[in-house]
Order: structure tokens, then sequence, then C-alpha cells
């Protein structure tokens, strides 16, 4: 197997973690209309659907990546803090899916549950940047051989 396969698990978590930066955008609408009492226009379908994107690619780069590190590495877990935020981030992605999910099916007026939902995927965000800087480390360690 080439190295070729190496790039794709970063510059596809990549674009899920800018995908994800719009679709917190999108949150942060109905954040200000539930808790600031701003005006705003909330774009549920759109936040639903791309929401449901970044996470699933996240979720399929979860395994992808271990996958990965097994075939070309013959472990799991070697890649160190890498490896094991993403081992963290694993149920906070289920859930930021099973909430969302919930909520799309349930419409009703809600104030504390959409506030959790998006704290749990504020959090996954930011983990996803520290998981964008240690994967150059491990591209360097890894791939590149430095």
């Amino acid at each position: 197997m080439g190295t070729a396969l190496l790039l794709i698990h970063p510059i596809i978590q990549f674009s899920a973690t800018l995908l994800a930066l719009y679709v917190f955008y999108l949150g942060v609408q109905r954040f200000r209309f539930l808790h600031m009492n701003q005006k705003t226009v909330f774009k549920w379908k759109r936040h639903v659907a791309l929401g449901k994107m970044a996470l699933g690619v996240w979720l399929v780069g979860m395994v992808s990546g271990m996958t990965m590190a097994y075939l070309y590495w013959h472990g799991f877990l070697i890649t160190g803090a890498h490896g094991k935020v993403a081992l963290a981030l694993l149920p906070l992605v289920i859930f930021g899916l099973v909430s969302g999910r919930y909520m799309d099916r349930n419409k009703k007026k809600r104030g504390v549950f959409p506030f959790i939902h998006g704290l749990n995927n504020l959090i996954v965000l930011i983990l996803a940047v520290a998981q964008a800087i240690s994967g150059l480390w491990v591209f360097n360690a890894f791939v590149l051989g430095g």
C-alpha cells in the first residue's frame, strides 16, 4: 500500500472540521435566539444535514485512521495522543449525532437540551482542532519518517 492512502485521512478529516465550523456558526444563531433573546435566522435543515455529514465523516475517519494505523504500523493507539483523543471523541460524536437526530425528529420548544447538544459539539470541535495539530506530528513522525 502506498503512502497516498495516508493522505486521504487527514484531508477528509480536515474538510469535515471546516464543515463543522460552519455548522457551529449555524448553531450559534440558535443559541443567540434561545439564550440571548436576539432575533436571528436559524437554518435548521442546513444545520441538521451538514451536522450529520461532519459528525459522520469524523466517525468514519476515526475507524479508518485506526485501521490504517493497524495496516501500516501493525498496532492500535501507537500514534499517542492522536489515537487516544480519537477514542475520547467517539462517545461525544455519537452523542452529537443521536441528540441532533432526536431534536430533529421531535421538534418542540426546548432550552437546556439544545444547549447540552451545542456544548458537546463545541467540545468535539475543539478536540477536532487538537486532532489536526497532533495529526501533523503523526504525519511527520510516521509517514515522512521525521
